[in-house]
């Protein structure tokens, strides 16, 4: 089969052999998005090498007949998926609490030791796949994994009607966390560089503001999601919380980041990681339409053409650019 592959300081598109299912399911990939991490990844960060990607929807190709009972026989050969990308040990309190997000032992699609969704097949555990409903087309579908990393802020958050809330960075995952908690009710304001970015919150009457703008909002919001990949943002986040605020931090830094704890303890801020959701509340927005995806959709390549995909999604001002398998 085809692959986007990074190995030995390269990209490159590779024939591959299927992957061996060695108990997991067999997905033939539809579509894949080209994430931030893939971009990342291919300059050399983290150590990984293999096949890239983790967001993908798919059709299910081979499910090992011991799975039938884990999956409650709801899964099977043609049906389309989606899937959850940390595959956990199976052994561990965590994994048998569900939630293979913290596994000690996981891998990671395309990321940490497991060859991920940029080619036609790929494998996971059948607990890790959900089925897409027919309301929602594949090219929604795709955006699964990074609307769940988004719904993962009110896992770790309260927010409601009451809650004032400032996203920082108008990218694709800011305009998805910024949707995800509008649904909340609460006063939700994104801020962004990009009024081409910006409109398309804007169609979803959330409010935005340029960094100019906010900055006279000091000490205004009562939680501020940093998911802009700045350090930059980090310091105006703080700038925006009031004392006692939460920080939500959805960013991976990856060089050194300068923290001003005296700000943090003064003020007596909370800070947050957050990193993957559950797929589940993420398919019960696409399935309503309660958010906007399309509009984040900047390309679409052949998977043959990964490597040109991939120098289009760095381009500046590049939302989402998809492969189709």
């Amino acid at each position: 089969m085809k692959a986007l592959r990074y190995e030995n300081q390269k990209l490159a598109i590779a024939n591959v052999d299927k992957p061996a299912t060695d108990g997991e399911a067999l997905v033939r990939v539809t579509l894949s998005g080209i994430c931030n991490t893939d971009l990342e990844i291919a300059r050399a960060y983290a150590g990984f090498e293999g096949t890239l990607g983790h967001e993908f929807v798919g059709v299910i190709e081979e499910v090992p007949a011991a799975s039938s009972s884990e999956s409650s026989g709801l899964l099977t050969p043609g049906q389309r998926v989606v899937g959850e990308i940390n595959a956990g040990c199976g052994a561990c309190d965590l994994c048998r609490s569900g939630d293979s997000r913290h596994c000690a032992n996981r891998t990671v699609l395309g990321i940490v030791g497991r060859d991920g969704a940029h080619a036609e097949f790929l494998k996971l555990p059948v607990v890790n796949l959900l089925p897409v409903p027919p309301e929602i087309s594949d090219e929604r579908a795709v955006f699964t994994e990074p609307l769940a990393a988004a719904c993962g802020i009110l896992e770790r958050v309260s927010i409601d009607n009451k809650t004032t809330v400032a996203v920082i960075g108008d990218g694709k995952l800011g305009l998805l966390c910024a949707q995800v908690i509008g649904t909340t009710g609460a006063d939700v304001t994104l801020v962004g560089k990009h009024n081409t970015k910006l409109a398309i919150a804007r169609r979803r009457e959330i409010e935005t503001k340029t960094i100019s703008e906010v900055n006279k909002l000091s000490r205004h919001f009562d939680v501020v999601v940093e998911a802009s990949g700045s350090p930059s943002g980090f310091e105006l986040a703080l700038d925006l919380l009031r004392p006692r605020g939460v920080l939500v931090l959805k960013s991976t830094f990856h060089d050194a980041t300068e923290m001003n704890a005296a700000r943090i303890v003064v003020d007596e801020i909370s800070v947050v990681g957050s990193r993957c959701g559950r797929f589940a509340p993420a398919l019960e927005l696409l399935k309503s339409n309660a958010v906007d995806v399309e509009s984040l959709i900047s390309d679409e390549f052949p998977l043959a053409e990964g490597v040109r995909a991939m120098a289009r999604a760095g381009e500046p001002g590049v939302l989402k650019v998809l492969l189709r398998a």
